[in-house]
C-alpha cells in the first residue's frame, strides 16, 4: 500500500514583518504596474507581493484565521511604516479575501458558489456569459464557524481600511499614477513608451468576486 499523505499543516507560518522586502520602492515600473482595482481583484496574480503574502493567508479555523488575519495585519502595518503602499493594499485585499472566502465557504458548502467556474465556462465556449449561482446552503458542518472567521477578517480589514496613513498614502499613489499614464500617453502619442522593458503597461481586468 502506498504511503499514507501527511495532513496539510494549516497552522499560519509565523512572520517577521520586518523583514518583508519592500519591491514597489524600488521599482517605479512595477509600482505603477499596480492598480487598487475593486475588492480584492489581483490579489492572487501581483508579483512578487502575492508570493510573499499568500503563505499567511488561512482561515479554516477561528484560532487559524484570527492568527492569520493578525500576520498579515502586522504585514500592513509594515508596509504603511515604510511608505510602500503596494504592500500595505496587497495585505488588506487578503484580508479582504480572508473575509469574502470564508463567509462563501459558510453560505455554501463546500465553497463552491457557482454552478461552474470561469475556467469551466472557457473550456464550454461560455466565456463571458454571465454565471449561475448556486443556491445557499444552511445548517451544513463548519457553517458557523466560517460566518466566525469571516468576521474576525473583517474587523481587521476595517482596521486596515481606516487607517488615516494609509488613506493618504492610496490618495498619492493614485495622483501619482495619474501623472504617469498622462506622461504614458503623451510619450505614445510622440512615438514613444512608457512601462515595463520600455513598453506601455497592460492591465487585464479580473472579473469581481463577490462575498459569498
Amino acid at each position: 500500500m502506498p504511503p499514507k499523505k501527511k495532513p496539510k499543516d494549516e497552522k499560519t507560518p509565523s512572520l517577521n514583518a520586518a523583514l518583508l522586502p519592500t519591491p514597489a520602492l524600488d521599482s517605479k515600473d512595477l509600482r505603477m504596474s499596480y492598480h487598487i482595482a475593486r475588492g480584492e481583484q489581483g490579489v492572487l496574480t501581483f508579483e512578487p507581493y502575492k508570493s510573499l503574502l499568500l503563505p499567511y493567508w488561512r482561515f479554516k479555523t477561528i484560532p487559524i484565521a484570527t492568527r492569520s488575519s493578525e500576520t498579515l495585519h502586522n504585514a500592513f502595518t509594515h508596509y504603511v511604516k515604510a511608505g510602500d503602499f503596494v504592500g500595505a493594499d496587497m495585505s488588506r485585499k487578503f484580508i479582504q479575501m480572508g473575509m469574502t472566502r470564508a463567509k462563501r465557504y459558510a453560505n455554501h458548502k463546500g465553497g463552491r458558489k457557482y454552478e461552474r467556474s470561469e475556467r469551466e465556462m472557457a473550456r464550454d465556449g461560455d466565456e463571458g456569459m454571465g454565471r449561475v449561482e448556486l443556491p445557499k446552503s444552511e445548517g451544513h458542518e463548519g457553517r458557523d464557524e466560517k460566518l466566525r472567521a469571516s468576521e474576525v477578517f473583517k474587523e481587521t480589514w476595517r482596521r486596515c481600511t481606516s487607517d488615516e496613513k494609509y488613506l493618504e498614502m492610496k490618495g498619492e499613489f493614485l495622483a501619482e499614477q495619474k501623472a504617469w499614464d498622462r506622461e504614458g500617453r503623451k510619450l505614445k502619442e510622440e512615438g514613444g513608451g512608457l512601462g515595463l522593458k520600455g513598453e506601455e503597461i497592460e492591465v487585464k481586468r479580473e472579473g469581481r468576486d463577490d462575498e459569498g
